[in-house]
């Protein structure tokens, strides 16, 4: 009896490393999105933070602020969508089978 609660004990550690390397390189990943046929692009890390943020010069125009805003925003929400995607596929593989997932 033993035996078989190290063993698992063992198993255990070497899941919670692999998950561990799988979050560390999911943090270091980059994602970009854009919106308006590239005018606004953002980019983003695993960690969900918004590391960069390119406009095309194009697409500012004082009378019309909501256009460029909206597609800041469309190109923010498609960038931390991706990362949450990525996140589930990645994290996924070690919670399958748990009762509620960990993530």
């Amino acid at each position: 009896m033993k035996g078989n609660m190290n063993n698992m004990m063992k198993q255990m550690q070497k899941m919670q490393k692999k998950m561990m390397k799988a979050q560390e390189e999911l943090h270091e990943m980059t994602f970009e999105a854009s919106a308006g046929g590239g005018m606004v692009t953002v980019t983003a890390n695993g960690k969900k933070e918004i590391v960069d943020v390119k406009i095309e010069e194009d697409v500012v125009d004082p009378d019309d602020v909501e256009m460029l805003q909206d597609l800041v925003l469309a190109a923010t929400n498609d960038v931390l969508k991706q990362v949450d995607d990525k996140t589930n596929d990645t994290m996924g593989q070690f919670t399958k089978g748990l009762p509620g997932g960990m993530f």
